[in-house]
């Protein structure tokens, strides 16, 4: 049996005989087992991947009506009562169990992870590069899980494609690659790699003119979409070229795997286009990163390091970071750098090096001191970027102030005018990056203020330019959103019912799973049920699989008296922090204040009326855009009433 979901689901008998796989429920269940590569999947997830809105009343009964067709389309000869050994009961749910080389998709990973360590591969990776038929699993259209797997896929399939290019120049042939790498481009045109293979490929095919004009193109596509200067290797062949010099073998460090060194640009470069990519891709941008600092400090060229440190001017939206040891590495090399380049620092570098340290330093666990130098930091970028009139350096140094506007509950509208200003200057001078996080910003703080027409406004206006800016995060964040407005409309007549509602939360969540951010990621859901939840007046949930994350804290006491456990919801509040000054400290006051009330502590329900007064017009957690508690002002005015301050 061969399953293949690289183009359309279908399946084949050893004798090339098709598979009757059934109507189109069947195969999207066979593809999304395919994509679980083995794992098991269960029921629960099946139901809410088939039919992520309204699942019918009878959906379990349905998968199991799936399972069974399926079984019989693909272990036709299995004698009656005898246990299946492809699509397998395992716990609660079902696992695909085929060899690898059986699935298309699988076929093709291994073989780019062979090609990868092994060079002379070269034939077996564009025999799995000629498997695709179309885009992965192509008849599974509105599907958010299919849709990760789509850019997942995809997303290896631009490396395999570029990596076989560069095997077979490597070795001087490839001079017939020139359509399929021009085709490779017009798709993919922010790869540098993909412009340099091309450029490459017509330089072998004795068509240096045109070698040289896709150079130049690569070079303004690049500046014109991405902001970037061009890498090393870029430049270096263009200067070969021009040379009348062979071009030399391209160095693997652009496509290679972990353990090739990279020029500390080169890497940067990568680095900044991945973490735009999301998913796997972000999180190998920070150890790139990474890299890139390390071998920057290493040469002892301190405006390079400058440069290098502060190239990386990814928007940043979140005041989580999702590596705080990296995040706190990368600030440390910020501060030394600006420190041995003292006073007369170029403003450039300075307001660059400044700003990293401010969107950087958003770990939870920072100590005051290192807050107030972050904030101090975010300030004299910002003030340094107005003297110089850059207006894509200013809006780098406006992100680190938007994250350190969290001081103290009830900073909606100062944000929203942080994130106006944002998308001015990226609307007017072309920086569609950060076009997407002034979009977002300005979501966020209409969300905070309840005003979801306005807020909806703002998502569309930003999966608009996420999909001309190839930018696949944005839709993660607008998913949250609109489960958000979705959660706000469930108390109001004829408004979705909370399951739907928590449907909803819980495909944001699986898009999110995958997107690279834990940061975000990590409690974010149990936070949102539990908000859901207080809207209608239920019990917090009591799932014992929930993680909740950094936010235990502060839910724990409202979940031991939900269990009956007074005494040690009492215990547990009274130790409760003040919450971190980010996105949800106003939700995570609304829950002290909420089991203050309910254990009749009148300290800490002071405390927490005195820490949200200044948010009463704004909807706890809201401030996020991704969930919400409530308004705020039912909240403050139970604490106030408990506190004895009414």
């Amino acid at each position: 049996m061969r399953i293949e979901v690289l183009g359309s689901i279908r399946a084949t008998q050893a004798d090339g005989t098709p598979a009757p796989l059934g109507g189109p429920r069947h195969r999207e269940l066979l593809g999304r087992l395919v994509a679980a590569e083995g794992r098991m999947v269960t029921t629960d997830t099946l139901v809410d991947d088939l039919w992520p809105e309204h699942p019918p009343p009878r959906a379990i009964g349905a998968v199991r009506t799936f399972v069974a067709a399926l079984r019989r389309a693909l272990e036709p000869d299995r004698p009656p009562r005898t246990p299946p050994r492809v699509l397998l009961t395992e716990g609660p749910g079902y696992a695909l169990r085929l060899p690898r080389e059986d699935v298309d998709a699988h076929r093709f990973q291994d073989a780019l992870a062979r090609a990868r360590r092994t060079p002379g591969e070269v034939t077996g990776l564009g025999e799995a590069l000629a498997s695709w038929r179309g885009p992965a699993y192509a008849d599974v259209t509105g599907s958010a899980w299919a849709e990760r797997e789509r850019a997942r896929l995809e997303e290896l399939r631009a490396e395999a494609v570029e990596l076989h290019a560069r095997l077979l120049l490597d070795r001087g042939e490839g001079a017939g690659l020139v359509a399929g790498l021009r085709d490779h481009v017009a798709v993919h045109p922010w790869r540098e790699p993909a412009w340099t293979l091309l450029a490459r490929a017509l330089h072998l095919a004795g068509r240096r003119a045109d070698a040289l004009d896709t150079l130049r193109r690569a070079r303004a596509t690049l500046a014109e979409r991405l902001g970037l200067d061009p890498g090393r290797d870029l430049l270096r062949l263009e200067t070969d070229i021009l040379n009348g010099t062979a071009p030399s073998t391209a160095p693997a460090a652009t496509w290679a795997g972990p353990g090739v060194p990279l020029g500390p640009r080169t890497t940067v470069d990568l680095a900044r286009t991945l973490a735009l990519a999301g998913g796997d891709a972000l999180v190998r941008s920070r150890s790139d990163r990474l890299a890139a600092i390390t071998a920057a400090e290493r040469t002892g060229d301190l405006a390079l390091t400058a440069r290098i440190i502060g190239a990386y001017d990814v928007p940043a939206l979140w005041t989580r970071a999702d590596d705080p040891e990296q995040a706190r590495t990368v600030v440390d090399a910020a501060v030394r750098t600006l420190a041995a380049l003292g006073p007369d620092a170029p403003a450039d570098l300075a307001v660059r090096l400044l700003a990293t340290v401010a969107v950087e330093s958003r770990s939870a666990d920072q100590t005051p001191p290192e807050r107030d130098r972050a904030r101090d930091a975010a300030r004299r970028a910002e003030a340094l970027a107005r003297e110089l009139g850059d207006p894509a350096l200013l809006a780098f140094a406006l992100d680190g102030v938007f994250l350190h506007s969290f001081t103290r509950p009830g900073g909606a509208p100062a944000r929203g005018r942080v994130g106006a200003e944002i998308l001015a200057l990226a609307t007017a001078h072309d920086l569609p990056a950060y076009a997407v996080l002034g979009r977002l910003v300005r979501l966020q703080s209409a969300s905070a203020l309840g005003d979801l027409d306005a807020a909806t406004a703002h998502a569309e206006a930003a999966e608009r330019l996420a999909a001309a800016s190839e930018a696949p995060l944005v839709p993660v964040l607008t998913s949250w959103f609109r489960a958000r407005a979705e959660a706000a409309r469930s108390t109001e007549p004829g408004g979705p019912s909370p399951a739907a509602v928590a449907a909803r939360y819980r495909t944001a969540d699986e898009a999110l799973r995958t997107a690279g951010m834990p940061g975000l990621h990590r409690g974010l859901f149990p936070l949102a049920l539990l908000g859901l939840r207080l809207l209608h007046g239920r019990p917090a949930p009591a799932d014992p699989r929930l993680d909740w994350g950094p936010y235990r804290p502060w839910t724990e006491p409202l979940l031991l008296l939900d269990q009956g456990l007074v005494a040690q919801a009492r215990t547990a509040l009274a130790t409760v922090p003040a919450p971190p000054p980010d996105h949800l400290q106003e939700a995570l006051w609304c829950l002290t204040a909420r089991a203050a009330v309910r254990l009749r502590d009148r300290d800490t329900a002071a405390r927490a009326a005195a820490a949200l007064r200044d948010a009463r017009a704004e909807h706890a957690g809201a401030a996020c855009g991704m969930l919400t508690l409530g308004p705020v002002a039912a909240y403050l005015d139970e604490a106030e009433a408990c506190a004895g301050m009414r």
